[in-house]
């Protein structure tokens, strides 16, 4: 899962600013709202790829590299890892540029499984294309 390329992998699928609500008791942002970005840009991923509702299942790994900090604009890349029978995992990783700094930094990866549901909450196939 661990990329080790300066480039970040996936799509591009959130891009939203880290605000001083945000923050823990340190003054960082808090690994909670990272992972919920994360969580709203895998299941943005899951959606598109199994073409309706799904529902996070399972968070199989999640790795803190560095710091978010105020300020920092974070971008959340998804790929889609697995396409089960009614599972779909995304991998993703979180990127940040910094106030007045060119270069971006991965600041987590995670991987998130999400099950497809029907229109009444239910397990669904997903649809091989």
């Amino acid at each position: 899962m661990h990329s080790d390329a300066n480039e970040p992998k996936g799509a591009l699928t959130i891009r939203t600013l880290a605000m001083p609500a945000d923050t823990n008791a340190s003054g960082d942002i808090f690994g909670g709202w990272v992972m919920s970005q994360m969580d709203i840009a895998g299941a943005i991923a899951a959606v598109e790829r199994v073409n309706g509702r799904v529902a996070t299942v399972a968070v199989e790994a999640m790795t803190f590299i560095a710091p978010v900090k105020v300020g920092d604009v974070l971008c959340v890349y998804a790929t889609v890892e697995r396409i089960g029978t009614t599972s779909i995992t995304i991998g993703l990783e979180a990127w940040v540029r910094r106030r007045m700094q060119p270069e971006r930094s991965k600041v987590t990866e995670a991987r998130f499984v999400y099950v497809a549901l029907d229109e009444n909450g239910r397990k669904r196939p997903i649809p091989r294309d």
